[in-house]
C-alpha cells in the first residue's frame, strides 16, 4: 500500500516543503509571498486530516502510511519553523524546543515500540492540543500582517507559537512520564 490515494496525500506535505520554502525566494512583494506560503501550508496541512480521513474510508490505511504521516507533519512543521526563525518572526529557543522534543518523542516511540511497549507513549489529547495550536500559530506567523483589517496575525501568531512551546514540553513530560515505568524496568 505504498501508492494510496492518502498516502499520496501524505507525501504532498513532504513535497510542499520546498515548495514553501521557495515562496520566500520569489522575486513577490513581501505581502504576496506571505499570503502565498500561508495558503500553501493551510492547504496541505489540511491534507493531514483528510489523508487519515480517506485511509479509514477507502480502507486503505497501512502500516506504511501511518509510519509516513507523522514524519510528513513533523517535517511540515520542522521547516516551517526553520523559516519563521530565518525571516526573525519565531524565537530560536521556540524552535528548538519544538524540534527537539518532536526527536526526543520520536526516540522514545520507537525504543517504546522495540520494547514492545508502543502503547504507554499512544498519542494523548495533549498532543493534539498541542499540534492543533502549532496548526494556527504558523499560518498566522507566515502570514504576519492584518487579516480582515484587525488581526494582528504576527501577535496573535506570537502568543499561539509561545504557548504552544509550553504545550509542547507539557506534552513532552506527560509521554516521559507515561513511559517511565518501562523505562525503569529495562534499565534495572
Amino acid at each position: 500500500m505504498f501508492l494510496t490515494i492518502p498516502t499520496i496525500m501524505t507525501w504532498t506535505r513532504i513535497v510542499a516543503i520546498p515548495l514553501i520554502v521557495g515562496v520566500f525566494y520569489a522575486p513577490l512583494d513581501e505581502p504576496a509571498r506571505n499570503l502565498i506560503a500561508t495558503v500553501m501550508f493551510v492547504v496541505f496541512a489540511a491534507t493531514d486530516w483528510l489523508d487519515g480521513y480517506l485511509a479509514r474510508k477507502l480502507n486503505q490505511a497501512s502500516s506504511f502510511g501511518a509510519f509516513l504521516d507523522p514524519v510528513a507533519d513533523k517535517f511540515l512543521v520542522c521547516a516551517s519553523l526553520l523559516v519563521l526563525v530565518h525571516l526573525q518572526r519565531a524565537d530560536v529557543f521556540v524552535a528548538l524546543i519544538i524540534i527537539g522534543r518532536e526527536i526526543a518523542i520520536s526516540a522514545l516511540r520507537e525504543w517504546m515500540a522495540q520494547i514492545g511497549a508502543s502503547k504507554s507513549v499512544a498519542v494523548h489529547m495533549i498532543g493534539k492540543v498541542k499540534t492543533t495550536v502549532q496548526m494556527v500559530a504558523i499560518p498566522f506567523l507566515l502570514y504576519n500582517g492584518l487579516l480582515w483589517g484587525t488581526v494582528d496575525t504576527g501577535v496573535w501568531g506570537t502568543w499561539l507559537i509561545w504557548a504552544s512551546a509550553v504545550l509542547t514540553v507539557w506534552s513532552m513530560v506527560y509521554y516521559l512520564q507515561k513511559a517511565l515505568p518501562e523505562i525503569r524496568a529495562r534499565v534495572r
